[in-house]
């Protein structure tokens, strides 16, 4: 039976067959050995038979067990022939698990891979990006030197690549092709610029490694793109974060003043210096100027701390690190609880994140000694991670906690880890030199440690009490007295050195128990370590200058042993001492400075922190962590004296256009026909805006009512939809639409009124100029028109003005088909957008077309009309009723102040980026409010377009007030303060993510095509449940349009439903499609797709909701 035999009947893996094939070997009668030696040689037979066959099948099985060996760490390189034969294959699949394979192996087998260049060129330009980006990475791989045009040229194209995952794999691509031929580097740097101005998330970390890889020295090219970077830095991967942050603290190093600045007073801004007295302003002459830090220094430090809660224990870390090389000291603390939360990880975490904090306690105590006991040893802890422990709370120790401390170290003493209990040992003495009140108390805990039965232990106590008794010697005869007599017992030669070093330094003060060491010494001199016997010359040569009658002889004796010792360091050392001491001809001179040199005073040593000069290198770093400058470190440069110009990271921003803001109290009056009137002007016509009684009146004030709201277009809108809760309101246009939709017979009235076009053309016209509100004046007079006035005159003036008004927006849209001789003031835009009130609430009984001129088209691209022609182009909107409003501050929470807003999804006039929305302010307290604005604002770098302060609001009454908030296509909300003169109220606007589309006008042809290139990872779909069975195609469209704000999409299928939309923030399109073809009639499916993946699976949920809701 054959090998493939056996693997088709059992269906086993490559072991089974490789066992299979040993079988049949041996039972054909060949020898042990010669069988074993052929199932190695046909090892792979049944693999490269799968790869060769004709089945996709058995060629897709075959490369996901060769993939299976290589992550084992199995070698399949013999396979390369046969698996880059598949290279040009059509199944996907396929063709990924054989670029993973050659990218491992294209290296080793550089010929054969040559030979498949022209296949890894064609997929560059395949339409899947995942095999785009699996070529160019292939090609990488490849380290041959012929063909670096052909990867610069690759890399060129993929850096221009419309998928951001195909110009993250270029930017990875630059540092292979750089490492393989550095002289590519200025080609590189090009396209490195190009990649950095790149706004997706995604590419900025790859390209910032390729930065620091290439050009590290290069940070002109960082100037522009430090903002962005620094925005961008919460939404990028994890390890990208890393490498960002570290570019940003060298970066920091080079263009910030240094915030440390000793006696410089830390502020924000430069108020309180403006508004000083001129006396105080005198006195400061003198002083430093206070310290201002660069705003985008501060950008940095804000927009790096939220990654503290980072769940990646190396991006918490690059911030510790960035803060404690950047950020002003009073600032670093914050920093202290997330490295304390990374202890609580893995051992090799620990060890690195102790290694740092060991570093920053040394310098800034006070960090961390309110989590003291988090670094208490543990008994599972490795003897490393307690030694850095330990390091750590001596370096904590002060007055305070040093109880607690030692009885800690009591404690850690009596461990079974040896190397642990003399570190304790060692850290006891650090405490005692660097706090005198507990000198005493360790020394007398060190003597009682000498009668342990350790001898590690009682060798590491002698020694610290050696360097501990060189502090206050004059006090501790009698602990050398007893260190003397355990001599005999101690065998440790650094102990036993240590005594005989305490014996020769004090032998003035022990004269008689010196000798006698110095005898016991003698007796074992040639048994000794080095270290000992080099003590003992010491000892010799002092007792001979101190107390010769009694030494002279045993000081003879150990120079004679010590001459012919086999060590040439002590053999030295006996003729240099013999010559120093002993008075003969040749060394006369000499022998006068022996006292001097032998027994001069010695300063007390000091017990220093083995991490007290790591702060050399940068914190996080390899090189810190070594205590030696690694390969490839890169060193902080110092903070330049003189902040280099901050001008060169500013980026050319359009100017918002300045917009209008509502006033109740007092305003400036009116310099433009396009702005809001003021009270002023209202009050000086009032007569001629007062008399509505006879029709003609009436109808003019209807007619400049339309007029008004068109070209007062939003707070229009914003009136119209929340009419209920702003009764009380005093803008004009409140009014006007509130009338207009009070119409129950416009049909009938229009008919009548087209004879008196001409009449009521010149009388809008006309009214257009003024500058006063008649609607104004009727909402502050309305208690006097009651007593004054019955219900019914009222309710017909009311209605006729309704006609009127009506007439006279079909007359002025008729108007706009032909030339004016007069320009008017409103920007042909804005006109369209007004236009559009008069077309959105579409009377219902109405059925005369409206004919729209091709410009008017134009302008409403993308938006949708109740009733229009059969000739004219359908143009897509949001048709559904009003939207619907959110609460924004309470008015028990406001103290009086209530605050309502919704999405008018309408185009932002102050940045094409930003989202429009209106805000309903209302005073519901007794007293008026003063100052109405918007403080301070967060997350940072939100870009929010405020409204212009709001000087007075009046009790009950209500305004309406226009914003744009730029949210990045993201759903995060946009926190503020909402500010009056005294309070300051925390407010957020939370965005549908429906809401951050805007309408995209697509034919069917074109939205097919777009769907076509967003397939893969950039479809989410799902299968809802809702009764298609005589369900209308405007019912459908309303429950879509009621959650996001898409534009519908002509179809010629009648069961499929298109829109299109594009985000307002980056222009990436989003296309739903809506099938709702079921043969139960019971379902249909949902699909989305868009490159943003995660707004599209949330548009899908809420979708999904709102069309499976009843």
């Amino acid at each position: 039976m054959s090998t493939t035999a056996l693997y088709n009947d059992q269906g086993g893996g490559a072991e089974t067959a490789v066992e299979a094939g040993q079988e049949s070997t041996a039972t054909a009668g060949a020898g042990a050995a010669f069988g074993l030696f052929s199932a190695d040689f046909k090892k792979n037979e049944d693999l490269k038979e799968m790869l060769e066959s004709n089945k996709e099948s058995l060629k897709l099985e075959a490369m996901k067990r060769v993939v299976g060996l290589i992550a084992k760490g199995k070698n399949a390189s013999e396979l390369f022939p046969a698996v880059v034969k598949n290279v040009a294959s059509k199944n996907i699949e396929l063709k990924k698990l054989v670029y993973v394979y050659l990218v491992r192996y294209a290296e080793e087998q550089q010929d054969l891979a040559l030979l498949s260049i022209s296949t890894f060129q064609r997929a560059l330009k395949d339409p899947n990006q995942l095999i785009r980006a699996s070529a160019l990475r292939v090609l990488s791989s490849i380290r041959v030197p012929i063909i670096v045009p052909i990867m610069m040229l690759a890399i060129k194209e993929a850096a221009a690549d419309l998928s951001p995952y195909v110009r993250k794999t270029s930017a990875h691509a630059i540092q292979k092709l750089y490492s393989l031929d550095p002289e590519q580097k200025e080609h590189l740097i090009e396209v490195i610029e190009k990649l950095l101005k790149d706004k997706s998330t995604l590419v900025a970390g790859s390209v910032v490694m390729a930065f620091e890889e290439v050009c590290p020295d290069r940070i002109d090219l960082i100037h522009k793109n430090y903002r962005k970077l620094c925005n961008l830095l919460v939404d990028v991967e994890e390890w990208g974060q890393v490498v960002i942050i570290s570019m940003l603290t060298r970066y920091a190093r080079t263009q910030f003043v240094s915030p440390w600045k000793e006696g410089a007073l830390f502020v924000e801004n430069d108020d309180k210096t403006f508004y000083d007295s001129d006396s105080e302003e005198k006195k400061d002459l003198a002083e430093e100027k206070p310290y201002m830090m660069d705003p985008d220094h501060r950008l940095l430090l804000r927009n790096t701390k939220p990654l503290l809660q980072s769940r990646n224990t190396a991006v918490v870390m690059a911030v510790a690190q960035l803060y404690w090389h950047l950020a002003p000291k009073q600032e670093v603390n914050m920093v202290t609880k997330s490295l304390v939360r990374l202890l609580r990880s893995h051992r090799e975490v620990q060890y690195v994140v102790l290694q740092n904090i060991a570093t920053m306690s040394i310098q800034r105590k006070g960090m961390f000694e309110p989590f003291m006991k988090s670094f208490y040893v543990r008994s599972t802890d490795t003897t490393d991670i307690k030694t850095l422990k330990l390091e750590i709370l001596t370096n904590l120790a002060n007055e305070a906690n040093i109880s607690t401390i030692l009885r800690e170290f009591q404690t850690y003493v009596k461990s079974q880890d040896k190397a642990f209990a003399a570190a304790t040992i060692h850290a006891i003495g650090r405490c005692a030199t660097n706090i005198a009140e507990v000198t005493d108390t360790c020394l007398n805990g060190l003597v009682l440690l000498l009668s342990n039965r350790d001898e590690g232990v009682v060798a590491e106590s002698v020694v610290v009490i050696r360097k501990l008794l060189l502090t206050q010697p004059t006090q501790h005869s009698e602990i050398i007295k007893h260190m003397a007599k355990l001599f005999d017992k101690i065998t440790v030669p650094m102990a036993r050195a240590s005594i005989l070093w305490l014996m020769g330094e004090y032998c003035e003060r022990v004269p008689k128990i010196a000798p006698d060491v110095l005898r016991k010494i003698a007796k074992t001199f040639t048994t000794e370590e080095d270290i000992v016997k080099l003590q003992a010359v010491n000892l010799a040569a002092k007792l001979y200058l101190t107390n010769s009658k009694q030494t002279k002889l045993l000081t003879q004796y150990i120079l004679n042993l010590g001459k012919y010792d086999q060590n040439y360091d002590i053999r030295d050392r006996t003729r240099f001492i013999r010559q120093l001491i002993v008075p003969g001809c040749k060394s006369g001179a000499l022998n006068k400075y022996a006292r001097r040199i032998l027994l001069a005073p010695k300063p007390a040593p000091m017990l220093q922190s083995a991490f007290k000069d790591r702060d050399r290198f940068q914190l996080g770093t390899l090189s810190h962590s070594l205590n030696s400058k690694a390969t490839g470190y890169q060193e902080l440069s110092d903070w330049p004296a003189v902040a280099p110009d901050q001008s060169v990271r500013n980026v050319e921003v359009i100017e918002p256009v300045k917009e209008w803001a509502p006033l109740v109290g007092k305003t400036k009056s009116a310099q433009s026909d396009d702005k809001f009137y003021s009270d002023e002007d209202e009050d000086k016509k009032d007569d001629a805006s007062g008399s509505s009684d006879d029709d003609d009146g009436s109808s003019s004030s209807g007619s400049n009512s339309s007029s008004e709201a068109s070209e007062s277009g939003s707070s229009s809108d914003k009136e119209d939809e929340s009419s209920d809760e702003s009764d009380k309101s005093s803008t004009g246009s409140e009014k006007s639409s509130s009338e207009s939709e009070k119409s129950p017979h416009e049909s009938e009235q229009k008919k009548k009124k087209m004879t008196k076009k001409k009449s009521k053309k010149a009388q809008a016209e006309k009214r257009q100029q003024n500058t006063s509100d008649s609607d104004s004046d009727k909402d502050s007079d309305e208690p006097m028109q009651e007593g004054s006035s019955s219900s019914d005159e009222s309710s017909s003036s009311e209605s006729v003005s309704d006609l009127d008004s009506v007439s006279a927006a079909k007359q002025q849209r008729k108007n706009n088909l032909q030339p004016k001789p007069k320009v008017e003031s409103t920007p042909e835009k804005e006109v369209s957008l007004l236009d559009l009130d008069d077309f959105f609430p579409a009377p219902t009984n109405t059925t005369k077309s409206t004919v729209l001129s091709s410009s008017l088209r134009s302008d409403l691209e993308g938006l949708s009309l109740s009733a229009v022609s059969a000739t004219t182009t359908p143009v897509t909107s949001p048709s559904f009723g009003p939207v619907k409003s959110y609460e924004l501050l309470h008015h028990m929470t406001g103290k009086g102040l209530s605050a309502k807003y919704h999405f008018p999804r309408q185009p932002c006039l102050y940045g094409r980026s930003m989202v429009a929305v209106q805000v309903t302010l209302t005073n519901g307290c007794e007293r008026p409010l003063e100052e109405i604005h918007v403080g301070e604002r967060s997350p940072v770098g939100l870009k929010i377009h405020c409204f212009n302060t709001i000087e007075r609001l009046d009790p009950e009454a209500s305004v309406t007030v226009s914003m744009g908030v730029d949210f990045k296509d993201s759903t995060q909300a946009a926190n503020f303060q909402l500010c009056t003169k005294e309070e300051h109220f925390g407010v957020s606007i939370q965005p549908a993510v429906g809401e951050l589309l805007t309408p995209y006008s697509l034919s069917e042809t074109d939205f097919c095509k777009e769907q076509s290139k967003l397939r893969g990872m950039n479809e989410t779909s799902a299968t809802i449940a809702m009764a298609t069975t005589g369900i209308s195609n405007q019912a459908v469209a309303k429950r879509v349009l009621s959650v996001a704000n898409v534009g519908m999409v002509a179809s010629s299928e009648s069961h499929i439903h298109r829109f299109a939309g594009r985000t307002v923030s980056s222009e990436v399109l989003v296309l739903v499609v809506l099938d709702l073809k079921d043969e139960a009639g019971d379902g249909g499916k949902l699909t989305v797709n868009s490159e943003k993946s995660v707004m599209a699976s949330m548009l899908l949920r809420d979708l999904k909701q709102a069309l499976t809701q009843a």
